[in-house]
């Protein structure tokens, strides 16, 4: 891999990696420490109807999930607020490991030392923020696919040898996770105020960890030549499709668990028009990340395309669906 020999460049990445840390000092939050779980109106009750999942997400909207009595509903629900818990916590876990694998041979007065170590102090608080939500909950799950649980110590090596597909892993696990809470938390349903309050951290602290990736990868990407750049470009739709999956499709498991049949996994995941443009939308950010670092070559469009991830790209971060349509 090459690195920019500009030294302008390299001073202005660091002065915004700075910007990230003071900004990880200044706010924020520890899993036990800002969140009251043991105040009663955050009690974990399996009967409360604030479980029922909002049209905005995918099972939520679907007429099989709506044509169900609400007690299923609501039993469906917390379920699957809990499995989905249990996949970001595995993901972070991921994420740490490979954050300390990226770090460890870095040089000292590192930037990307200090903030890596921010966004890894931090994820281990999300890690405990989720496990205890699930542990609360008392729902038997297991989170990600078994292959995923397998490969996952594997997938933390990457960071060191390989960062520059790490980084866009990253951001494949963590912008359908931060565009999906989002999307909730704009839509104001009625929501259980256990869930909406770690849905508001996470959503805060992702926002630096995202923005970390994106500088990382537009640093590092454009001094990338030949062979390693067609490469990169080409795994980039690949990474962000597979990981995708990982992260939004519900396991097999969860499937039986949930009761759902295998006509509307097929339908949400990704065959009814509603679900493909969410899942279009949800790359909008890293398309144009791609666009501007050079890794949206002309082979790499068609593997978007194919992927059925393509669209138009973002024109600014965390520009909502509604917009850009």
């Amino acid at each position: 891999m090459t690195v920019t020999s500009d030294p302008l460049a390299h001073q202005d990445y660091e002065s915004r990696l700075q910007t990230l840390s003071e900004a990880s000092v200044e706010t924020h939050f520890d899993a036990f420490g800002d969140i009251a779980w043991d105040d009663p109106s955050y009690a974990i009750d399996p009967t409360d109807r604030r479980w029922v999942l909002p049209e905005v997400d995918t099972l939520g909207g679907h007429e099989w999930y709506r044509s169900l009595p609400e007690e299923r509903q609501i039993e469906i629900g917390l379920y699957r607020q809990a499995n989905v818990a249990k996949v970001g916590l595995q993901f972070e876990q991921v994420l740490i490991s490979g954050l300390m694998n990226f770090t460890f041979d870095l040089p000292n007065r590192s930037a990307e030392f200090r903030y890596s170590t921010h966004e890894a102090t931090e994820e281990c608080h999300h890690t405990q923020m989720f496990q205890e939500f699930v542990n609360r909950t008392g729902q038997p799950v297991l989170g990600a696919p078994w292959l995923f649980r397998m490969v996952a110590p594997f997938l933390a090596l990457f960071a060191r040898w390989a960062p520059i597909p790490f980084f866009i892993g990253v951001l494949a696990g963590e912008e359908p996770i931060d565009h999906l809470q989002k999307s909730i938390l704009r839509a104001g349903d009625r929501m259980h105020p256990l869930l909406q309050r770690i849905m508001q951290i996470h959503v805060a602290e992702e926002a630096r960890h995202i923005g970390f990736a994106h500088e990382f990868i537009a640093h590092r990407a454009p001094r990338l030549t030949g062979v390693r750049r067609a490469a990169v470009a080409l795994l980039f739709p690949i990474i962000m499709r597979v990981l995708c999956d990982v992260i939004v499709v519900p396991s097999r498991r969860a499937q039986r668990d949930m009761g759902m049949p295998k006509r509307v996994v097929k339908d949400l995941y990704w065959r009814n028009p509603a679900s493909q443009k969410m899942l279009r939308d949800l790359f909008a950010d890293v398309r144009m990340l791609a666009e501007e670092t050079g890794l949206m070559t002309r082979w790499s469009r068609v593997l978007w395309r194919l992927l059925k991830i393509d669209g138009r790209p973002a024109r600014y971060r965390s520009e909502p669906a509604s917009a850009a349509s």
